[in-house]
């Protein structure tokens, strides 16, 4: 099954390195100008990489389902609540505004709040993770 997987690997790069040289080829220039290329050129390109995302996406869930119910429930569970707990009160503090987007257009309160959100979880996480890295390294050293 290994082998199978790794020809498929070497299938999907040597196909993709065959569009990233014919895009270069092309050039900035003459894709942009004429849409027959664009679709030549490029569309291949981002259907490989449609194929490769979806293949990603199936396998990702695949092994998380199948690890979630192979290892400790309870532990996964904690997990995912504490996850989501530090979304609520991202959301909680995140406030949101109308802003007018460089095109024109206009983000919507609500998705201000949203973004807000996403990105105070990500500090939040973020920070976590690096005290969570500090407090293993503090560790080691203690231990030693």
């Amino acid at each position: 099954m290994n082998k199978i997987f790794n020809i498929i690997k070497i299938v999907f790069g040597v196909v993709g390195a065959i569009l990233f040289v014919r895009i270069l080829n092309a050039g900035d220039d003459a894709i942009e100008a004429d849409a027959a290329m664009q679709t030549s050129v490029l569309a291949p390109f981002m259907y490989v990489s449609y194929v490769i995302l979806a293949i990603t996406i199936l396998a990702v869930l695949i092994f998380s389902i199948k690890a979630l119910f192979t290892g400790n429930v309870k532990k996964t569970l904690i997990s995912l609540g504490g996850f989501i707990l530090v979304i609520v009160i991202s959301y909680a503090v995140s406030s949101g505004t109308e802003t007018a987007l460089r095109d024109g257009d206009m983000l919507s309160a609500n998705g201000s709040r949203l973004v807000s959100t996403g990105l105070t979880a990500f500090y939040i996480l973020a920070a976590l993770a690096v005290l969570a890295m500090l407090l293993s390294s503090v560790r080691k050293i203690i231990t030693k």
